[in-house]
């Protein structure tokens, strides 16, 4: 399905065969997709960070940065 039909953000991970079945695994256990658990999994990263850190307010140039970023690579 072409990108402009989701209304979230698409990206493509790469990780080991092993690594992707553990996650499927646990996400199985926790009545998860695999996408699910790895959005829970982030969730909970961004809010450790943000805990320790401080709240992240993104603002007009923080998205030019990441929008140039991602173009590169």
């Amino acid at each position: 399905m072409p990108n402009g039909l989701h209304k979230n953000s698409h990206y493509a991970l790469r990780i080991p065969e092993l690594t992707m079945d553990k996650l499927k695994y646990i996400a199985a256990y926790n009545g998860r997709s695999a996408n699910k658990e790895i959005e829970q999994l982030i969730l909970a990263h961004i809010a450790a960070f943000e805990d320790k850190f401080g709240e992240i307010v993104l603002t007009a140039d923080d998205y030019g940065f990441i929008r140039k970023r991602n173009k590169k690579e």
